[in-house]
């Protein structure tokens, strides 16, 4: 994509894609605040339709939550194969997605939907920020700690699920971690003064994680005993059972990281792309405290450094 050329942007254009940033945030005009803009859809990932839908809409509210704003509006998209698959089970889809819409106060107001070979299923979800309280990948400074709010693995057990090799456990902490909204934990972070922060998604950990420091122009350390992990994510790296996505993170950030002592199934776990993954923030300890508070599980993965080189340096073993 580096050869595509954009146009100019206006100057309401408080976060575009330059940064390669979570959404797209406008200032509104008349001190109305701004407009904070995303889209995401994808494939089924677990067995159930309903779950499905639940886990799309949380995963596409969680870029609004990542730059600081509440999501108020989502028009569903639906790619559907109207002749393999009964519209029952659409239906189920966009009961899912209602739910969690509910539970985030966020209306739905329409959508599109094509017939498609593959079922895909996502939202567009607009918010809205106050443009003095906004939070983007571009803020960290050295001496910030690395916080993770949710644990990894979820790339690692989607294909276990797919492949018929996850266990009770691992489908049922997936998806309560998948469905749990990114809400709270942007709360905590803007109480705590944070102004850097992304959601860990499809790019993994370590793929968001680089781009907050390109876009900040800094390095960082990571701890790799620090992020909470799944039940049994590492056996399964460690097996082979590992999405092709995760394994193209591996490729991308390789050449910006120092891996340590680390093996490849303990690296693969760190690059492992996630569906609705947690907020990664950087800032002080008064995060931590913040997210205490609110009983919002947390995992201090690291920090940053001062050199402009972008790179990440891993310390430890996976544990």
């Amino acid at each position: 994509m580096a050869g595509l050329e954009l146009p100019g942007m206006p100057p309401e254009m408080l976060v575009s894609s330059a940064t390669s940033d979570d959404a797209a945030v406008y200032r509104l005009p008349g001190g109305g605040g701004a407009l904070v803009a995303t889209v995401d859809f994808f494939t089924p990932i677990v067995d159930d339709p309903f779950d499905w839908g639940r886990i799309a809409a949380a995963n596409a509210m969680s870029d609004v939550y990542a730059m600081g704003g509440q999501p108020f509006l989502a028009l569903n998209l639906v790619a559907w194969p109207v002749d393999d698959l009964p519209l029952e089970m659409l239906g189920r889809v966009l009961e899912g997605g209602a739910k969690v819409a509910v539970e985030a106060g966020v209306a739905i107001g329409g959508g599109h939907s094509i017939t498609d070979p593959e079922p895909k299923y996502g939202m567009c979800v607009m918010g809205l920020v106050d443009p003095d309280r906004l939070t983007t990948n571009a803020n960290a400074k050295p001496g910030d700690r690395l916080f993770l709010t949710k644990p990894l693995g979820l790339g690692l057990i989607s294909t276990a699920i797919k492949r018929g090799e996850a266990s009770d456990e691992q489908v049922t902490a997936a998806v309560d971690t998948m469905t749990t909204l990114n809400l709270a934990a942007s709360e905590a972070m803007l109480e705590a003064g944070a102004v850097c922060a992304t959601d860990v998604t499809g790019f993994g950990l370590l793929g968001h994680l680089r781009e907050m420091l390109v876009a900040s122009g800094v390095s960082a350390v990571v701890d790799a005993a620090g992020p909470a992990l799944l039940p049994g994510v590492l056996e399964l790296a460690q097996a082979g059972v590992v999405a092709g996505g995760t394994r193209r993170n591996h490729g991308f950030v390789s050449p910006h990281v120092d891996w340590g002592d680390l093996s490849e199934p303990e690296q693969l776990v760190l690059a492992d792309a996630q569906t609705s993954g947690g907020l990664l923030i950087a800032g002080g300890d008064a995060v931590a405290e913040a997210l205490s508070v609110r009983g919002i599980p947390w995992s201090g993965v690291g920090s940053v450094e001062e050199d402009p080189a972008s790179r990440i340096s891993i310390r430890g073993r996976v544990s």
